[in-house]
């Protein structure tokens, strides 16, 4: 594919953040999407500084304008939309499931599943329109097991992994792929939150992975580049765990 369009959400960390990079030192044309200002210029600069054509698009998943704007942004800006990466998620609170509120299953489903909706949704319309596309989800091994302690957090993203299947039948036919990729412990921000800040149990949940480390972001995105391109053609409505051995346990 000849320097193709990509459109990553929740772009400005973590898993988001090192895709956006190596999309563009393939030379992809990429926009990067999240809530920080600053942050998305500053991050679309630098995919500027390595060769890149880059633009930063404000948009809240949660909000369906916002992203029907950055979808609407993007084929203005370059005509098409060869690659979605719905990156954008939170963990929330986690807490045993008799101390789970109402509060917190919407601030989490509310991003990790109704985010997800919208964005395929919006840009599962304009990849039909072509005739192509590939369409990328972030779900984690949360989305294939259970986690005591992380109810919520597993419900939704056994949501997004319903979603991807569901749209991948949909899409299919019209030469439309969607896959999920379901990361293990990644050394991000969002995993020192989900051991509570604690080196100890940083420690003690590594020691359950076979491979006894977290994944680096780019060890993910590698992945998401993989689906991306046209190696992948085959492959839709699948779900790859990327976790270092451990959901083969």
């Amino acid at each position: 594919m000849n320097h193709p369009v990509i459109l990553i959400t929740g772009a400005l960390t973590g898993i988001g953040r090192a895709t956006a990079l190596a999309f563009a030192r393939e030379g992809a044309r990429v926009v990067v999407s999240g809530r920080r200002e600053e942050e998305g210029h500053a991050l679309a600069a630098e995919l500027r500084n390595l060769g890149a054509e880059a633009e930063f698009v404000r948009a809240d998943v949660r909000y369906e304008t916002d992203v029907r704007h950055v979808v609407e942004q993007t084929v203005q800006r370059f005509g098409r939309l060869d690659v979605a990466v719905n990156n954008a998620g939170t963990e929330g609170q986690l807490a045993p499931i008799v101390e789970q509120s109402a509060a917190n299953y919407e601030e989490i489903f509310s991003v990790n599943v109704l985010g997800t909706l919208l964005s395929v949704k919006h840009e599962m319309r304009v990849m039909l329109e072509q005739g192509s596309g590939s369409i990328i989800n972030l779900s984690s091994i949360a989305g294939q097991i259970g986690m005591a302690g992380a109810s919520v957090y597993v419900a939704s993203k056994h949501a997004v992994e319903g979603i991807t299947k569901s749209a991948a039948l949909e899409g299919a036919a019209a030469g439309v792929r969607v896959n999920a990729v379901a990361p293990g412990p990644v050394a991000t921000n969002m995993l020192d939150r989900f051991v509570g800040g604690s080196d100890e149990n940083k420690a003690g949940l590594l020691a359950t992975v076979p491979a006894r480390r977290a994944a680096a972001p780019e060890e993910i995105a590698e992945t998401i580049l993989f689906l991306a391109s046209d190696k992948a053609r085959y492959l839709t409505g699948q779900s790859i765990a990327v976790d270092g051995g451990y959901t083969a346990q």
